[in-house]
């Protein structure tokens, strides 16, 4: 079982002349938002949303995050 669950997956097509894909997930009871470009999966950025509606930048480790690649890359 992975430790995290995707909720929501957008593909932002020609957004500033590119194309970006945002994964929205839920790991360890909080939600985190993490932006790729579409074309080479490269990490755009990372967000960790508060129970406030504010959000902050997340540090997520890189088993997360290249879990959570594999999963982008195997949907687009």
């Amino acid at each position: 079982m992975k430790p995290y669950e995707i909720h929501n997956m957008i593909i932002d097509d020609d957004f500033d002349g590119e194309e970006y894909v945002t994964t929205d997930f839920t790991h360890e009871n909080q939600i985190y938002s993490i932006t790729f470009r579409k074309a080479d999966l490269e990490i755009i950025n990372t967000w960790l949303f508060q129970g406030d509606g504010t959000s902050l930048p997340a540090n997520l480790s890189e088993y997360i995050v290249e879990s959570i690649r594999e999963d982008v890359k195997k949907s687009i």
